[in-house]
């Protein structure tokens, strides 16, 4: 069974919107790969409410990190927060003294002091790039062992000691194998199908984690049998929504369309702009992108995109053969090599028993080939995340559609979307 863990981020210039958090990111990645997944993200004042906190997640973590608050004035109240909660006294550390009166010298007598202070019981995590040491130890409560790391805020001194110590530590304290996890990209699947596929496939070497991300969530897998494993959910879910590595949709597409020195179009309906906002996020995107039509109406369908009124009034705005009429349209209208359209039912309402909300309909244009229209049916319910799926899975489509591929084949075991 995989190991829980939370993270706490302590620190005023956070909650202040003065400086961005990137320690809960670089942290729940390592994290993902040791297939520890993360409940909790919590960022907060150093004032001592870390202490209800810490108790509170005792009760469903394996693991807690907590970083900052380590320092020497009155309001770092980190170390003795952690102590009360383990109900031990604050201990000076010898080592941690010796290290820190070869930093200040006589200036040890003083605030500074209190660097040297851990919860008895503990252990510390050496610092070589700041007076601060960090610590860990085991907080027990109703019959249930917490294993808790607590770090210095500032990155220069967190990151080494987070990857050269706790890192280490946590491999040996988990029993982690150290095989090599191996990173995989996957698109379409919410978190929890994503899970049950991985679930369903029964391999006891096979250790799996999963971090969610806006437009894909990364698949964290180890174990002798990953290949196979790999296989199987592939066979499972759809082998062209799993990807080895790191790898976005966006930019996949936007490989695609660079080393074929295509020019792209879009006509949107119910994305409203998304897809082309992110493609124009894209430094240099006026190299490939010619523009897009935001056609929300029937009558700009119509009047801008020259769809007929007879394919509106037959067949729907949600359906194949409006989004084909589309897609080619936007094509000549902008003179792109490649034009892709989008119109479905974002919801929550303007659904039915035909086209429930979630029904998206995708056309696909290229000069001198055969135009291509698929349907995905996204069981997500949320607006937002309807609008999302379906612009990466407009990046997706693309690509295959670009490099001579038959959609409908494509999507043939997309069940899990």
């Amino acid at each position: 069974m995989n190991k829980s863990a939370s993270i706490c981020i302590i620190g005023s210039e956070l909650t202040k919107g003065i400086i961005g958090d990137k320690h809960s990111k670089m942290i729940s990645q390592e994290l993902s790969k040791l297939n520890i997944n993360v409940n909790q993200i919590s960022i907060i004042n150093d004032d001592g409410s870390i202490e209800a906190l810490i108790d509170a997640w005792l009760n469903f973590n394996d693991i807690i990190f907590v970083t900052g608050g380590l320092g020497p004035t009155s309001d770092d109240l980190t170390r003795s927060s952690i102590s009360k909660v383990a109900n031990v006294e604050l201990v000076e550390n010898k080592k941690a003294y010796d290290n820190l009166l070869k930093m200040v010298g006589e200036r040890i007598n003083g605030a500074n002091y209190s660097q040297t202070l851990i919860p008895k019981g503990f252990n510390i995590l050496e610092n070589p790039f700041g007076t601060a040491v960090g610590f860990y130890g085991e907080i027990k409560k109703d019959n249930h062992s917490t294993l808790i790391y607590s770090m210095p805020g500032p990155p220069k001194e967190l990151n080494p000691m987070f990857y050269n110590l706790v890192i280490p530590h946590l491999k040996n304290n988990i029993g982690f194998n150290d095989i090599e996890s191996i990173e995989y990209s996957t698109f379409l699947i919410c978190e929890s199908k994503l899970e049950e596929a991985c679930a369903s496939l029964k391999f006891d070497d096979i250790k799996w984690g999963t971090r969610f991300q806006d437009n894909k969530i990364s698949l964290f897998v180890s174990g002798k049998e990953k290949d196979e494993f790999i296989s199987k959910l592939r066979d499972k879910v759809g082998s062209q929504l799993i990807l080895e590595g790191n790898h976005d949709s966006l930019n996949i597409v936007i490989d695609n369309l660079k080393s074929n020195q295509y020019s792209i179009s879009c006509a949107e309906s119910c994305t409203g702009g998304l897809c082309s906002k992110l493609l124009t996020d894209f430094s240099g995107s006026s190299a490939f992108f010619e523009g897009s039509v935001v056609s929300y109406s029937n009558d700009v369908k119509n009047k801008i995109l020259n769809v007929k009124k007879d394919t509106l009034e037959k067949f729907g705005a949600v359906s194949k053969e409006t989004v084909l009429e589309m897609a080619d349209n936007v094509r000549l209208l902008m003179n792109s090599d490649v034009a892709f359209s989008v119109s479905g039912i974002a919801g929550p309402l303007g659904g039915s028993v035909e086209k429930p909300v979630g029904t998206v309909w995708f056309g696909f244009s290229k000069k001198g080939e055969k135009s291509q229209a698929v349907c995905l049916k996204f069981t997500t319910t949320t607006r937002n995340g309807i609008r999302r799926r379906a612009s990466v899975a407009s990046f997706l489509l693309l690509s295959f559609y670009i490099n001579g591929y038959t959609l409908l084949d494509i999507i043939d075991k997309w069940e899990y979307i």
